[in-house]
């Protein structure tokens, strides 16, 4: 994404523009104030709005004891510092949330107060090698206990007795991480769609932050799926010396643009109807993260009692589920970082980005998805071609399924041993 679309996508939201000396001051600012895994250099040219001059957010702290809440739905959202964990050794098995400080965002805005809920299971940092899973768009940290558990634990190709395995929840999510949900500190309340623009690359380097905040200097693996696998490729490209691996599984060097065009529909149902937009926006979703045989083996025939077809009971459903646990404000704020992803913006190009890589000897694993509708086979093994004439060690891996994009979240043995192997 340019600089100029960064830009464009913040004044959509209805900031106003700064300066550019303000924007420049919160720019240049990062490489001394920002910590860890921000850089004046990871922002040179882009100054997209911002709504916090540097001196404010300085100067402003949340309240310890003000939990905040949702604007969308009364539930209790991070959002301040209450409770949270900034113990050196993390809680194994536990969700916490740390603080990690100020963080400056590509665009130059800037976060007072970056939170980061994370999972860590198995071998101690510092006592044996560490895999970073990365969830997809609406996923939380709980990998372990939730989402990949038949992968993570004790005997499992996730080995929780020979690695450590942790897991993040992404930047601009909701389940204990700095969102739309959470407090702003100089207004005291939610930001809901003031929450600045986050891109892939933020999401990435919030990891690094979270990853030196515990003492995780080197990854044997970086692995996600979707937008998990998008934010596994930019870990490994902020610091290609320090990670081993990178598996993106059903995710492309760049977002494809029918991609793009159903994540402009979803957001426009959602900036026109509000949650009931987004009940529709995740019905919308659904039929891309399936595929067509999946859809004719399971609902061709198929009438609910009131006549219903089955297929549109089961759509109606999971939009349902969603509202359950999930806000209007955070799915805009993922989906629009989603649309960010391109590894090669402003580094060249995709095959120089990888190149990088390659200088490094940091190994892929691109997994395709056999009838993903949404990022392709194709779009994969273009990915794994550029990789391989950056002159990185390379791999293409395929799984075959009816279930489509969703497949990396079902098709546990074919993941067991595509994981075997990224792990040799």
């Amino acid at each position: 994404m340019s600089a100029a679309s960064i830009r464009w996508h913040a004044e959509a939201r209805g900031n106003p523009a700064p300066s550019s000396d303000a924007a420049g001051s919160i720019a240049t600012g990062a490489g001394s104030q920002a910590g860890p895994g921000v850089s004046a250099s990871s922002n040179a040219g882009i100054r997209a709005v911002s709504g916090v001059s540097s001196r404010s957010a300085a100067s402003v702290a949340f309240d310890p004891a003000d939990p905040g809440v949702s604007g969308a739905r009364e539930d209790p959202g991070f959002r301040s510092l209450k409770g949270v964990d900034n113990l050196p050794d993390p809680q194994a098995g536990k969700i916490v949330s740390r603080w990690l400080g100020r963080f400056v965002l590509e665009s130059g805005e800037v976060l007072p107060d970056l939170v980061v809920a994370y999972r860590h299971d198995g071998v101690p940092i510092g006592e044996g090698r560490q895999i970073l899973v990365v969830h997809a768009l609406t996923g939380s940290a709980d990998a372990a206990g939730d989402w990949w558990a038949p992968l993570i634990g004790p005997g499992q190709v996730l080995d929780t007795d020979k690695y450590g395995v942790i897991c993040a929840n992404l930047l601009g999510s909701r389940y204990g991480t700095s969102g739309p949900i959470s407090r702003n500190p100089i207004t005291g309340k939610p930001f809901g769609r003031t929450f600045p623009l986050v891109t892939v690359r933020d999401q990435a380097r919030a990891q690094w932050r979270l990853l030196d905040a515990l003492g995780i200097g080197k990854l044997a693996v970086a692995v996600g799926g979707s937008l998990g696998g998008m934010v596994a490729l930019e870990v490994a490209l902020d610091r290609p010396g320090e990670i081993s691996r990178v598996v993106p599984i059903a995710a492309p060097a760049r977002i494809g643009q029918l991609a793009v065009g159903w994540d402009h529909i979803q957001l426009e149902l959602v900036d026109k109807l509000g949650m009931e937009g987004l009940e529709l926006a995740r019905e919308l979703a659904i039929t891309t993260y399936r595929s067509e045989i999946d859809f004719e083996q399971r609902f061709t025939g198929r009438v609910e009692p009131d006549g219903t077809p089955s297929v549109v009971s089961y759509l109606r459903h999971q939009g349902r589920k969603l509202l359950e646990r999930f806000d209007e404000d955070t799915y805009r704020s993922l989906v629009l970082a989603m649309d960010t992803h391109d590894i090669g913006r402003g580094r060249g190009g995709v095959v120089p980005a990888f190149a990088k890589l390659a200088a490094y000897g940091t190994r892929l694993t691109g997994v395709g998805i056999e009838g993903d509708i949404l990022y392709g086979t194709n779009q994969v093994q273009e990915m794994i071609e550029a990789a391989s004439t950056a002159g990185m060690d390379a791999a293409y891996r395929e799984i075959h399924s009816t279930k489509g994009h969703d497949a990396f979240l079902v098709e546990w043995d074919q993941l067991h041993s595509i994981l075997v192997e990224a792990l040799k």
